[in-house]
């Protein structure tokens, strides 16, 4: 176990570097001069080459990858364009509101699926288990958009019980912001349970048929212990590594979901950045959900490798 955990560390190590170069390279492959899409076209030629220096574009390209390495191992992610505030600062907290919304829903999935596939597979080919696999087909098949939109209407228009977009943080008015992230948290779940769910069904009627499973009967175990500690156990490794993808999908539906909910996230940040071509932000906030990813990858599978030992690293 010892040796897997090295392995998989330095294999997350290897891909972050990797990542890391990938953004700096695609950053400066953008079109257009950046320093002019910053100041406007009515900028004069010494201005423009003033804001060059000012972001180091005037470098040599090997100075320029240097510095960007050196700032990132010491935690700096430079200063905005726009705002003239450090990137990291504003990140933080962007980043904090998105992972918000993004855990809850992660856990209402994982929950609601797993209670929903273990029921749908004891009740196999019963009128439980269509209604449940209908309601799951119908999850996955309307997008994040569709969904949260027809959320909003429902919850905040036609019958309205829940506040509409008007973000407030948890401190300021803690029952206000719990009211405001149950929408934003249900329309990112919904796909994920409906993914979780049949994995988990699936692979619950594939261990319960399996010889093992058989043996435990023979022996007189009661079925509650079978379900729970036998099949459900081994039914979990392909539902971590499910999650763990579905995790990933998450960031990139939370674009949707805080511009449809006006919450104040990263892809929110992400995607004024873009517009302002406020490079610096774009390149941080690109960063950190990549690194994101990779933590949870690793994360996933230290977890799997704790389930079934036998499973093999890469």
């Amino acid at each position: 176990m010892t040796n897997f955990v090295i392995r998989r560390i330095g294999l997350a190590a290897i891909q972050l570097v990797i990542v890391a170069t990938i953004v700096f390279l695609l950053i400066r492959l953008i079109p257009g001069d950046a320093a002019r899409a910053v100041l406007g076209e009515n900028a004069t030629d010494d201005q423009v080459a003033a804001m060059r220096s000012t972001m180091g574009l005037d470098e040599a390209f090997p100075i320029q990858f240097f510095n960007y390495w050196k700032n990132l191992l010491t935690g700096d992610l430079g200063v905005s364009l726009i705002s003239g505030r450090p990137v990291a600062a504003d990140l933080i907290v962007r980043f904090g509101n998105s992972l918000e919304i993004i855990v809850l829903a992660i856990l209402v999935s994982i929950v609601v699926g797993v209670v929903l596939g273990r029921i749908a597979a004891i009740r196999n080919d019963r009128s439980l288990d269509h209604i449940i696999t209908g309601g799951s087909v119908l999850g996955i098949s309307l997008p994040v958009f569709v969904t949260g939109t027809l959320l909003l209407l429902v919850f905040s228009v036609w019958l309205p019980i829940l506040p509409p977009q008007r973000y407030v943080g948890f401190f300021s008015d803690p029952l206000g912001h719990l009211q405001l992230i149950i929408l934003p948290v249900l329309a990112l779940a919904a796909t994920s349970t409906a993914v979780i769910m049949r994995m988990t069904r699936s692979a619950m009627l594939e261990t319960l048929s399996a010889d093992f499973v058989r043996t435990v009967r023979a022996k007189g175990v009661i079925e509650r212990k079978v379900i729970t500690y036998h099949a459900l156990r081994n039914a979990l490794v392909p539902v971590v590594s499910i999650t763990s993808v579905e995790l990933a999908t998450l960031i990139g539906s939370t674009v949707l979901i805080e511009t449809i909910f006006g919450w104040p996230g990263m892809s929110s940040m992400l995607m004024q950045a873009v517009t302002d071509r406020d490079y610096p932000v774009i390149q941080a906030v690109v960063l950190s959900a990549s690194v994101f990813v990779i933590v949870v990858n690793l994360v996933a599978d230290l977890v799997i490798r704790l389930l079934d030992p036998r499973t093999e690293s890469f």
